[in-house]
């Protein structure tokens, strides 16, 4: 085989390699990967979105991915995370769920068969709205585990239709309400006293 030809079998054999990552550099977006008997010089990877819309997902350490070289040479090369592997298997296997799982054990899914978003082992949620944020829901319940759930609205509101309060100390501003009592009172019209 005369060098011209194994040099364009070379080119056509590189043009989508399979490999794992060797290493990754987020401040810069890219990383290293193990294909063959090579590993790549740096890399960018490919996102699902990279304009005014933009999507962001590191690759990981040991994950299997594709190496896409413009003209077959690794050089030029785009990594395209990711292929599940023994390693990393797929974090589920429903045909039509969206599900990320997180190196902490958080997930982030949701099932379209029952209708069903989740959100789990999450340390923080935040969400913030400039205008209004709504909750319409039949149903809102506030829980957790550790039996110490609690809903802290710091910057006042109000509650609109019937409300019902059970288990634990109802209070107002210091006084106990469903515990107090009324002193000076009189038969007649006069009125009781404030709160004590």
């Amino acid at each position: 085989m005369n060098t011209q030809l194994a040099e364009i079998l070379r080119l056509l054999r590189n043009i989508i390699r399979i490999g794992t990552v060797a290493a990754v550099n987020p401040a810069e977006g890219v990383c290293r990967v193990d294909t063959g008997n090579n590993t790549t010089g740096w890399l960018p990877w490919l996102s699902a979105r990279a304009g005014k819309t933009r999507a962001w997902s590191a690759p990981s350490q040991g994950e299997q991915v594709l190496v896409l070289c413009l003209g077959g040479e690794l050089e030029t090369g785009f990594v395209l995370p990711g292929i599940f592997s023994d390693v990393h298997p797929a974090p589920s296997a429903s045909a039509e769920a969206l599900h990320w799982s997180f190196a902490d054990g958080a997930e982030l899914a949701y099932e379209p068969q029952t209708g069903a978003l989740h959100a789990s082992g999450i340390r923080t949620a935040s969400i913030s709205a400039a205008e209004k944020i709504l909750l319409d829901a039949p149903l809102v319940e506030c829980t957790s585990l550790l039996k110490t759930a609690q809903l802290n609205v710091t910057a006042g509101g109000s509650l609109q239709g019937d409300v019902s309060h059970s288990g634990g100390q109802l209070s107002s501003n210091g006084v106990v309400v469903d515990t107090h009592d009324h002193g000076g009172v009189q038969r007649g019209g006069s009125r009781t006293d404030g709160p004590k």
